[in-house]
């Protein structure tokens, strides 16, 4: 086995990759002031944004479930995989080859990230049967696509290639690449019988499946002759990398059009996909042999930036009973969403990939334009089951239908579709329909919640590790303290080490007692620059009150006694403060100052800190006058003198911090 990895390796793999660049795969992010970014969090399901990203810094942090760290963490987090694996994914992205402990130039083959060994083997996969797309033996998979308006430009755009009709083509190709049975039974792509492992797809038309960040995580495959005795689609099975309730087709390209536009298309297939994007509606995605729930809502509120301020949805589901039944499954998950769900079914229950061969690409626009709500579509569809011409279908009817109305979170939505429902049931007097609706609500919330919101889960460790040891360094962005006189006489540089203690609980934000320390706190936390030489010291004499801001002082402190690089000072700061306070520490360094411009930011960070000054000199000088009140001259004149001195020097310091002359 390898050893750890390099220490400083790792420093240098989290410096040069761009941490926004990550994180933008994941979550759509904007702008939330000066050199910061937020989002949706994509660790715990929440309407507003408060996942916060500060490049500069590396570091993200969720004011919502404290979940925060460097880009290492993101991607162990993200990826579930551990600390190495991380590392080496995020090395290989950027060709940084990296050394390990035991001087070898890396794992051996067999020991390298088994995700990645995954998703190495889907990768050659993938160019594997594009490349059989080319061959003899794939006509019929060229003709389906063409029969389908699909040229081999389109096929080559979306990674469509061929499985060959044989037993063991992947099989051989992908063991000629380095890749053991045991590796390859892991993948998804092989069955296993008495002989061996066999290739799982044969004679298939290929579709790769990719996760949000543009890997291969599994395959779409589509029978095309007739003595395949297999179903009409054939997807990998769950695997470590390929989970059906959390991948979405297309996600990988159109990701970007769905935050940009804030518009969600799900379609059923996909060729549906393929058909939609080439016709321009680039927001389509399509689930993979399952329906659309919890979990795909889940990625797709993070890219929509789902938090109340527009976005749409927009299931396309075939005209037929099972169409049908599809999008009532939606109205089920619809109201996770806070953007508004719509249904767009075809008449006549072509899907988008027949449209656009019959009429062309408006076709698709104009599917997608027809659109009617969701709630609207689950009513009426549910109200069509009856002979509303009878009394008792009008009754059965409501009956029926006022549950749904019920179901609607929104009182102004669930007002106005009460209303709706009325006419759509010739009543005469609305009220009745409130009265059911009611009804139905109340036997609704008197029942257990079955579906509930995805609740925030618990708070991963925010330590990271490399095979056990702590990857964090003690490195500080601001000048080793000088020496000189400091605010109070006898006062050291440096904080002690705190001793034996009680777990420190962290502060209520809005307690006005430590409003300034740690206001304080996100100024030197976020520009450590500020604190030269002589208010640096300043800052580590100052007497903080707050237990846990305290203790977070004391961290600075010790982080900042260190030379080394400052592209890990909160690493550094992490390190020197007891562990519960470790997201404190990112919270502090992640809240928003109020500075709109770098002119306003620099006076406020020196304002601030000017401020905290003139608290200790206050407090000092209390300290010295009553001493001083407290002391007989005649019996003891030099400490008298040395406490004017200090007194007289005090009040120059406060001078300084104003400005006064």
């Amino acid at each position: 086995m390898a050893g750890l990895i390099k220490r400083e390796d790792i420093d240098e793999v989290r410096t040069r990759t761009d941490l926004k660049e990550i994180v933008d795969a994941y979550v759509t992010l904007k702008s939330a002031g000066i050199g910061s970014y937020k989002g949706l969090c994509p660790f715990h399901d929440e309407r507003s944004p408060s996942f916060h990203v500060r490049p500069q810094m590396g570091y993200f942090h969720c004011f919502g479930c404290q979940e925060s760290g460097d880009v290492i963490s993101f991607v162990q987090k993200m990826d579930h995989i551990s600390f190495s694996e991380a590392v080496e994914k995020l090395a290989g992205r950027i060709g940084y080859e990296l050394r390990y402990e035991d001087g070898g130039t890396g794992p051996r083959r067999e020991d390298i990230g088994r995700r990645q060994r995954l998703l190495d083997a889907h990768k050659i996969a993938g160019e594997f049967f594009r490349a059989q797309l080319l061959t003899h033996a794939a006509a019929a998979g060229r003709q389906f696509l063409a029969e389908r308006g699909f040229d081999r430009e389109a096929a080559e755009r979306f990674g469509v290639g061929f499985a060959p009709q044989g037993w063991d083509a992947l099989l051989k190709h992908l063991t000629g690449k380095g890749f053991t049975h045991e590796e390859l039974k892991l993948t998804g792509m092989f069955s296993e019988g008495n002989r061996g492992i066999y290739d799982r797809f044969r004679g298939r038309l290929m579709w790769p499946i990719r996760d949000i960040a543009g890997d291969t995580v599994g395959f779409g495959a589509r029978k095309l002759f007739e003595d395949d005795q297999g179903p009409k689609y054939l997807n990998t099975p769950e695997t470590t990398l390929y989970k059906k309730s959390q991948v979405l087709y297309g996600i990988d390209l159109a990701k970007k059009s769905i935050a940009a536009k804030r518009q969600l298309v799900v379609v059923e297939g996909y060729t549906d996909v393929m058909a939609c994007h080439l016709a321009g509606v680039d927001t389509a995605v399509a689930t993979c042999g399952t329906a659309f729930g919890a979990d795909h809502i889940k990625v797709a509120r993070r890219l929509l930036s789902d938090d109340g301020t527009g976005g749409e949805v927009v299931f396309t589901f075939d005209g037929d009973a099972a169409g049908q039944k599809a999008a009532l499954k939606a109205f089920d998950e619809d109201q996770r969403f806070v953007a508004q769900t719509f249904v767009a079914v075809e008449p006549s229950g072509a899907d988008p990939c027949e449209l656009r061969q019959r009429k062309g690409d408006e076709a698709v626009h104009a599917l997608i334009r027809s659109r009617r709500p969701l709630f609207e579509f689950a009513i009426r569809t549910t109200l069509a089951k009856f002979d509303l011409s009878t009394v008792e279908g009008r009754v059965s009817g409501l009956r029926a239908s006022a549950p749904v109305v019920a179901s609607i979170r929104d009182g102004s939505t669930r007002m106005g579709y009460s209303q709706e429902l009325a006419g759509w049931l010739g009543l005469a007097d609305p009220n009745e329909v409130l009265r059911a609706v009611k009804t139905a609500e109340r036997r609704t919330h008197s029942q257990p919640e079955a579906k509930g919101h995805a609740s925030v889960p618990a708070r991963a460790d925010a330590g990271q590790h490399n095979g056990g040891q702590q990857a964090g360094g003690h490195q500080g962005a601001v000048a080793q303290a000088a020496s000189g006189p400091g605010f109070a006489p006898g006062q050291g540089q440096a904080a002690p080490q705190p001793e034996a203690r009680q777990p420190i609980a962290r502060p209520d934000p809005r307690d006005p007692q430590g409003r300034m320390e740690r206001e304080a706190l996100e100024v030197v936390l976020q520009h450590p620059g500020i604190l030269t030489a002589g208010n640096w010291q300043h800052f580590a004499a100052t007497e903080f009150v707050v237990p846990a801001y305290k203790a977070v002082q004391q961290g600075i402190v010790l982080a900042g006694q260190s030379a080394e690089a400052s592209s890990q000072w909160l690493e550094a700061v992490r390190a020197n403060v007891p562990p519960e306070l470790a997201s404190l520490v990112a919270e502090l360094a992640l809240s928003p100052l109020p500075a709109t411009g770098e002119d306003t930011l620099t006076r406020y960070c020196r304002d601030i800190l000017n401020r905290l000054f003139e608290l200790q000199i206050t407090r000092l000088k209390q300290e010295r006058l009553g001493a001083l009140q407290r002391m007989d001259p005649a019996v003891d004149p030099e400490s008298y003198q040395l406490l004017q001195r200090e007194l007289m020097e005090l009040e120059t310091a406060r001078r300084q911090l104003r400005g006064d002359n």
